[in-house]
């Protein structure tokens, strides 16, 4: 609801539009006084399953409106006071919903009278429930969704058909106060393209990729996209506010003394840039001698990190609520963990084709040349890391996430049983998909291992040959000829 008008502003200005509507609808209900909490629990679940299937991104529960004549009257309830037990009302009805969704309380005048307006967010991509009970709108009427089965396969349709970037973020805005609310220059820079002159050429610019949309009486609505990508404050955003980015830096090697929190406030898009460079003053370099000159290097590969933060945005699932991209810096490794598990297996990342779970924030991403689409982001981290002879960077799935682990640098001798095996496997694997073969000189280079210890290569060989992590390709070549694969490409 927030334009340049005042907040009170906004909210009596929304009263009277919505008491314009004919009659009550799927998405708006109105009350006088009646603040019991189990009845506006059912109906937050109700309104929030309701607006989803008529494709809304708000509904509303209003106080202070008479249902027939849709006359302000004014309103005693009071939901800064109203309490269950000890619990505010906002909050015990927030613990009673699951999903959870947006919910907000607005008070103000309108035509002199005091209403309260209780806005709540749209389903997502469940069926909100109130104590294990989901509601719909039948109507005017609010029901059980269970009794309703035409209308709950429909609900749950909507889910499939609907992907969370084309949501609407906020509505009814001002063309200036939808242009306020995102960094619509960055959109322009990224794209190198010129800014057009005039609010309408902006917004028909950001309309065609979706950013924007047209809503009733000459308004606008921000979609989830252009939130997530483009917002100044992701937190003026409630359908995205918890998918900003999180950095943390600690001490040492664990979680136990954390030494700074960077929240992310700004879009992905237009905050990429800012946020790298925030990341790089915060890690360590390392000397090296090049050709007798001394001179500080990063200690992890600039581009590899940069792939792999457009990789968690990419890749989450944001459908996830309460959950967002999080980026922990260690004394000895990088973890980067967005919410969602892997669509495809962690030890196939390499050679694996695209799949996007946002295909819409994917493409727009692709073309800014912030991220690629060509599947060949895990390799680039895998030879940016080889070549800076670093240990083999690791990806796993715990419970519903995604994380990916980048090692600092590291001698080979200290390096475990397992670090080695993930350093050769992954080393077969990026041969394989150029086309090229593992052989004991290339893993020599991959580890800086002098042409004289060539057994120690050999040795990392045998050990990745018994676990069952590469094959020869040609058993019957002679040792000095001996070439290896990823077993999982003779499965082919």
């Amino acid at each position: 609801m927030s334009t340049n008008e005042s907040p009170s502003g906004a909210v009596a200005r929304l009263v009277e539009e919505l008491c314009e509507q004919p009659q009550e609808s799927e998405w708006l209900e109105c009350k006088v006084n009646n603040g019991d909490p189990a009845a506006i629990g059912e109906y937050v679940s109700a309104l929030a399953n309701s607006a989803a299937l008529c494709g809304r991104s708000s509904a509303y529960l209003i106080w202070g409106v008479e249902d027939a004549s849709r006359s302000i009257v004014g309103t005693s309830f009071d939901p800064s006071t109203a309490k269950v037990g000890n619990e505010e009302l906002l909050n015990w009805l927030l613990h009673s919903l699951d999903p959870q969704v947006y919910c907000g309380f607005h008070v103000a005048e309108a035509d002199g009278r005091r209403v309260v307006v209780l806005e709540i967010g749209r389903a997502q991509h469940a069926p909100v429930r109130f104590k294990n009970e989901s509601y719909i709108r039948v109507g005017t009427y609010k029901k059980k969704l269970r009794d309703h089965v035409e209308l709950e396969r429909r609900l749950w349709k909507s889910f499939d058909r609907s992907p969370f970037e084309a949501g609407i973020a906020r509505e009814g805005l001002s063309d200036s106060a939808a242009l306020d609310a995102i960094e619509h220059s960055s959109y322009f820079d990224l794209l190198h393209l010129p800014s057009p002159d005039g609010h309408a050429k902006i917004l028909s610019a950001l309309e065609s990729d979706q950013l924007v949309r047209r809503s009733a009486g000459g308004r606008w609505g921000i979609t989830n996209l252009g939130a997530v990508l483009f917002a100044k404050q992701i937190t003026d955003f409630p359908t995205v506010a918890r998918k900003a980015i999180r950095v943390v830096q600690y001490r040492g090697t664990s979680r136990v003394e954390p030494i700074r929190e960077q929240p992310g406030r700004r879009g992905y898009a237009s905050g990429f840039d800012n946020l790298n460079l925030a990341i790089t003053n915060m890690l360590s370099t390392r000397e090296v001698v090049e050709q007798g000159v001394r001179r500080n290097q990063p200690a992890y590969p600039e581009l590899a990190l940069r792939e792999l933060i457009a990789n968690a945005f990419v890749h989450q699932d944001l459908t996830i609520p309460g959950a967002g991209p999080m980026i922990e810096i260690f004394e000895d490794r990088i973890e980067i963990t967005n919410p969602g598990k892997p669509l495809v297996d962690t030890e196939r990342f390499l050679d694996s084709p695209p799949r996007s779970r946002n295909e819409g924030l994917a493409a727009l991403l692709r073309r800014m040349g912030i991220c690629e689409e060509r599947g060949s982001g895990w390799d680039r981290v895998a030879a940016l890391t080889e070549a800076s002879l670093l240990p083999a960077p690791l990806a796993e799935a715990p419970g519903d996430n995604t994380r990916v682990v980048i090692f600092g640098p590291r001698p080979m001798m200290r390096m475990d049983r397992r670090d080695r095996l993930r350093a050769v496997y992954l080393h077969a694997c990026l041969r394989y998909v150029n086309r090229d073969f593992l052989t004991n000189s290339s893993l020599r280079a991959r580890f800086g291992i002098e042409q004289q210890n060539s057994a120690l290569a050999s040795r990392l060989i045998n050990e990745a040959l018994e676990s069952g992590l590469i094959v020869l390709d040609d058993p019957s070549a002679p040792p000095k000829l001996r070439r290896y694969v990823p077993a999982w490409s003779r499965s082919r």
